[in-house]
């Protein structure tokens, strides 16, 4: 007796619908968020799909209102440092940093340095550009 085979196939076709979510990514880019705490700051950050260029970084800062806050992009192990670009602020205890290069795929480390009456502050967030 001949077995029928399109039970075979569609189970084939389920899993490898599965594994291309998985690889892929599944669908589109989420930002990413992490948090810190630096004195009496606690820093929110996050960043939409990092990449090669110009990027967009979000602070969030619950505590003191900071007078400045700045990023800082440092690739450690290509001895690669840039300079702060300031974060503008984008409403209450939001700020937004715009066109921040980041030239190279690989791991950057993201200095978000605080000013503020809380005194000053820095928070490091380590950032993966495929």
């Amino acid at each position: 007796m001949k077995r029928p085979t399109w039970p075979i196939a569609l189970v084939a076709l389920v899993v490898a619908a599965g594994a291309a979510w998985l690889f892929w990514g599944g669908g589109a880019a989420k930002p990413t968020a992490q948090q810190a705490v630096s004195g009496p700051y606690t820093v929110q950050f996050s960043a939409e799909e990092p990449r090669i260029g110009g990027n967009t970084f979000a602070v969030t800062v619950t505590g003191p209102a900071p007078d400045a806050v700045t990023v800082a992009p440092v690739m450690a192990q290509m001895g690669h440092a840039f300079a702060p670009v300031p974060a503008g602020p984008d409403g209450p205890g939001r700020f937004r940093a715009t066109n921040v290069g980041l030239p190279m795929p690989g791991q950057w480390e993201i200095t978000v340095s605080l000013r503020g009456p809380g005194g000053p502050a820095q928070v490091v967030f380590p950032v993966l550009v495929k």
